[in-house]
């Protein structure tokens, strides 16, 4: 038997540990194949486990390190990624029976520097079908919240975020349209980023929306998710979206300063009746506990944030039709899943008129948002305006008042930073009264994750919030 406790180490200490030979890559790599094997079954978090390639890359790194070839402070450390990402000679179904043999000749770009960071790749997790949030049917088992199984762990990435809370990877990738970093990262009580559009190559990655799709870290701690971000993040030739920007030493930043630091709490996603009550209570505690470390928390208003998810809904509907016209427009459309088959048709016969309004709308809510930014470092709002919600129990888009009723949740509070392809973060903030995580959403100017990482670093060490474990795990 291996140490089973090596899989409770936070990625970065995880390395540092076997960067001074204290336990071995093979050893932990074990540990987390072991709990895979003896508890996924109740989260449906992974569709391949890569068991042998995991044990080939690490018994590589410990080789790499003694030899004193460390490539930085995720060698040797075991993770997964959501299976919208490309890998060579390993199945990547992108959540769907119709890519079920889909074997990629050529790793995504952010594979290959995973790769070059000297990671372990435990395997490919679970995710809605072609990154739909509104997918019903999982064909690979329904991915199940580790801190309620009868909850959803967030759409989208939702192995990624089920995974790194259940402990069955040190840290995953996960990708972002509408939230669905931030999405699973509030549900599960973790840490996750969508960076800035443009900092992290698409390359052989799925896409769901060309001006919207962003991959990124899920992970368990601020320094976790910073490390992960730099072993990714870019300029990639393949990738013409990409800048030619240079990525820092994020983790360097994180020393819990943040004094003078300017916060504006949004009052129209703070202060409105969308939220829980148990969720807008947290946000104005975590922005007592930041004014308590020294920043200067005011509030600001960004009126048109309100309508974000409508807008949001539109261009990606139709993004989503464009990128998979080759299922669209042959039988294979009835192999999605039913909601799926709606969200495209509907996306494929939006009108353009439809679709220059929301860009257009896009366009004044990026300038409010931008103008926000001027005044303050970091704008701080739910993450979700509720916790992980029920499983539903039925497939379908129910009546129109339920539509509508929808516009309101989760992505109402994710979809402006999509829209305006700026830096936004989640991380746990507390729970409700029946233990379910509550996350934090805060977001910044572009290319300026720093900051972020800074806001939550400094947040995260003055509450005890992430060192609570799920039940059972």
């Amino acid at each position: 038997m291996t140490d089973a406790n090596l899989c409770y180490l936070s990625a970065t200490e995880l390395g540092q540990r076997i960067a001074a030979g204290e336990v071995s890559s093979l050893d932990a790599t074990e540990a987390y194949l072991e709990r895979i094997a003896s508890l996924d079954g109740n989260y449906a978090s992974f569709i391949t486990v890569t068991a042998d390639r995991a044990r080939e890359d690490a018994r590589r790194a410990d080789a790499e390190i003694a030899a004193g070839n460390r490539r930085g402070p995720l060698h040797g450390v075991p993770v997964a990624v959501k299976d919208q990402f490309d890998t060579a000679g390993i199945i990547t179904t992108n959540g769907s029976t119709i890519l079920a043999e889909n074997v990629p000749g050529e790793d995504a770009t952010i594979m290959t520097r995973l790769k070059a960071a000297g990671t372990v790749l435990l395997g490919k997790l679970n995710m809605s079908e072609y990154a739909s949030g509104d997918a019903f049917r999982h064909p690979y088992g329904r991915p199940r919240n580790p801190w309620d199984t009868g909850r959803n762990p967030g759409t989208s990435s939702s192995g990624s975020g089920a995974a790194t809370a259940a402990f069955l990877c040190a840290t995953s990738l996960g990708e972002d349209t509408g939230g669905s970093i931030r999405g699973p990262a509030a549900f599960c009580g973790l840490v996750g980023i969508r960076p800035t559009f443009g900092l992290v190559s698409r390359h052989g990655v799925f896409g769901a929306s060309w001006s919207m799709d962003t991959a990124g870290p899920i992970s368990r701690t601020v320094t976790d998710c910073a490390n992960t971000l730099e072993a990714i993040a870019g300029h990639d030739p393949k990738d013409s979206q990409t800048w030619d920007v240079t990525v820092p030493n994020y983790s360097a930043a994180l020393d819990g300063d943040i004094n003078g630091l300017k916060v504006g709490l949004v009052s129209e996603r703070v202060h409105t009746d969308a939220n829980d009550p148990e969720v807008r209570d947290a946000m104005i505690a975590a922005a007592g506990v930041l004014a308590g470390l020294g920043a200067d928390v005011t509030e600001v208003s960004i009126p048109l944030i309100v309508h974000s998810s409508e807008i949001s809904y539109g261009i990606i509907s139709n993004d989503a039709a464009m990128l998979n016209w080759d299922i669209i427009s042959t039988d294979r459309l009835r192999e999605l899943d039913h909601n799926n088959q709606v969200r495209l048709l509907m996306g494929a016969i939006l009108p353009a008129k439809a679709y220059q309004k929301s860009a257009r709308l896009r366009d004044v809510l990026r300038r409010q948002i931008l103008t926000a930014l001027d005044d303050v470092d970091v704008l701080l709002m739910p993450a979700s305006s509720v916790p992980a919600t029920l499983i539903p129990e039925t497939t379908g888009l129910g009546t129109k008042a339920d539509v509508i009723a929808g516009f309101k949740g989760r992505r109402g509070f994710t979809a402006p930073f999509n829209l305006a392809n700026l830096p936004a973060l989640s991380i746990n903030c507390g729970f409700t009264a029946s233990g379910l995580p509550i996350g934090l959403q805060m977001a910044g100017k572009a290319f300026d994750e720093t900051t972020l990482f800074r806001a939550a670093y400094a947040y995260e060490q003055a509450t005890d919030w992430g060192e609570r474990r799920p039940p059972g795990v």
